[in-house]
């Protein structure tokens, strides 16, 4: 466990989970892992069946249930986290050694509230691979890119996630705090582990976030919003970045197809929400 230096800020770590079993260890270990050591890991399970209690419980005391999804769970972790600053990460999500030192010292000698860490994706798949690329053209887009580490004092006055929101929640937020605080970003990464995610597995969470995402573009003020569920901008950011395109061609093509395909089901849930009030 850590050796805590309390002479630094504490930083509360929240990750939700729901059946986490096969990601939770690595993300768990990587955060025992971080050069910065005054931290404490806050975990909000959705009443997982499967050994996510069990792991997590090796390496935290701070285990609580509660639903029904992300938002409500962030929330409740904030409420009993006592960190002068909260990082909002996934169980699926492995921390570089320096991502919290980073957000901390950038916070301190900037005076920023508000601090997005760039992501890379890893998995074992083709699909995994072409996540992985594609995330590469995001590093850096701010209508793209959410932060996941604020000040305690910020969210305290702008409030944290709101639980109308499946999908898009994040953007919401990372939006807010930008009305309020300065944004900056760090170098180190965040992993994230796509593991065997397969096309068809892709598009059923693309549907399932477009069913999601109309509170989110009807409830959020967000002036982003219609850059970030609009295809072309997508596909433009793509071509901004020639070099990356080019240098791996079959893999950019790639990621345009499951781009279309994606459109295609989340546009789907999207009208399909419609019929169901519980998606509003």
């Amino acid at each position: 466990m850590f050796k805590k230096n309390l002479n630094l800020p504490l930083v509360s770590i929240i990750i939700p989970t729901y059946n986490s079993g096969k990601f939770i260890e690595n993300c768990l270990l990587s955060i025992l892992k971080q050069s910065y050591t005054n931290i404490e890991i806050i975990i909000v399970d959705n009443f997982s069946t499967d050994n996510t209690k069990n792991i997590s419980q090796n390496f935290t005391n701070n285990f609580f249930l509660k639903g029904p999804e992300r938002s409500a769970q962030r929330n409740f972790g904030f409420e009993i986290s006592n960190g002068s600053y909260v990082c909002f990460i996934d169980s699926d999500m492995v921390l570089t050694s320096n991502v919290i030192r980073d957000c901390v010292n950038t916070s301190l000698n900037f005076n920023c509230e508000s601090i997005t860490i760039p992501e890379k994706s890893y998995g074992n798949t083709f699909m995994a691979k072409c996540k992985s690329h594609e995330r590469q053209f995001y590093v850096g887009i701010s209508w793209v890119e959410a932060s996941r580490f604020y000040s305690r004092k910020l969210l305290n006055k702008i409030g944290v996630f709101n639980v109308d929101m499946v999908s898009g929640e994040d953007w919401d937020l990372s939006y807010r705090a930008g009305l309020s605080s300065k944004v900056k970003s760090i170098n180190s990464l965040i992993l994230h582990n796509e593991g065997d995610l397969t096309f068809i597995d892709n598009l059923k969470k693309k549907f399932y976030y477009g069913k999601k995402i109309r509170s989110y573009l009807f409830k959020s003020e967000s002036k982003n919003k219609l850059l970030q569920v609009n295809f072309l901008n997508r596909i433009t950011l793509y071509l901004k970045k020639p070099k990356l395109f080019f240098m791996h061609p079959i893999l950019s093509l790639s990621v345009i197809i499951i781009k279309v395909f994606e459109y295609v089901a989340g546009g789907l849930g999207f009208m399909l929400s419609f019929l169901d009030k519980n998606d509003y």
